[in-house]
């Protein structure tokens, strides 16, 4: 269908972000440092974003697009947190986009989802009531974002990036809410331990999926569910964190033949990490 999207002149684009707090829907991310619409299912057209560029990057253009997807935007949303969800209801009404709107509580109230919407500071989305049924560790949980104040104490104890559980590849589900439209970080079971900033300069803002490519069984599995992410998630991008010994390869190996087999396709990003925890690459491939 054709409608009206935002276009973003990646020559002008400095990426300073100010972009990005001025989009209810979470569609302008930062990517290599550009602002980059990250999907058409995103983007209401309404242009929230237009006048918040200092180097006037941003526009309104019409054309071929997929159609805005409101409940896309609340799965991606909701792990960001009640501040996020409240201003994108505001823009909704504000904007007298009821049938967005009444999507948008549907998917709440369908998730089992809470919030106070009268407090836009309270705790984010949580489950109305606990899950029932299967093992408590492979429970599926989202966690409320830490403010960037809460990131590191006086003492300099830094908190968790993690966002949301299980993480390892067998026991995650790519309908989980925080994995809808993400940026992908599939890391090799032994990398957080050898890096010691792993949270701060890797993890901080994605989704997480761990795995071994050598000890791990079922590794079929792997494939079909990164494909799933994929192509039902519809992540964003995959960035792949493996060891510098060989048998860490596969764990890439099985990144590519998942996006091969996708219907849609994704940038994969390869970090090689030294075993003293040093980033010897990163690039896409």
């Amino acid at each position: 269908m054709k409608r009206k999207m935002i276009q973003i002149d990646e020559a002008k684009c400095d990426g300073c972000g100010l972009c990005l707090p001025n989009c209810p829907e979470g569609a302008i991310q930062l990517i290599d440092g550009k602002a980059r619409l990250i999907s058409d299912l995103f983007c209401d057209g309404l242009g929230a974003c237009l006048g918040h560029c200092p180097q006037g990057a941003i526009t309104i253009e019409e054309r071929e697009a997929e159609p805005y997807n409101e409940r896309q935007v609340m799965a991606n949303i909701v792990k960001q947190g009640a501040p996020v969800i409240h201003a994108h209801l505001q823009h909704l009404k504000e904007h007298n986009e009821l049938d967005y709107l009444r999507d948008a509580m549907n998917y709440l109230k369908e998730n089992h989802l809470q919030i106070d919407l009268t407090n836009p500071q309270a705790p984010g989305a949580a489950p109305s009531q606990p899950p029932e049924g299967g093992c408590p560790g492979s429970r599926l949980m989202s966690f409320a974002p830490r403010s960037s104040a809460a990131s590191t104490d006086d003492a300099g104890k830094r908190a968790s990036q993690l966002r949301h559980w299980p993480i390892q590849l067998h026991l995650i589900s790519p309908r989980a809410p925080h994995y809808q439209g993400a940026d992908l970080l599939l890391a090799a079971d032994c990398v957080p331990f050898a890096m010691g900033d792993f949270h701060r300069d890797y993890l901080q803002g994605k989704a997480l999926a761990i795995a071994c490519p050598k000890l791990d069984e079922g590794q079929d599995v792997y494939v079909e569910k990164l494909a799933a992410l994929v192509d039902e998630a519809r992540i964003n991008t995959l960035t792949v964190m493996i060891m510098q010994v060989p048998c860490c390869g596969g764990l890439l190996r099985l990144a590519k033949e998942a996006v091969a087999r996708a219907q849609r396709k994704v940038p994969i990003k390869c970090i090689v990490v030294s075993l003293q925890g040093d980033v010897l690459s990163e690039e896409w491939v």
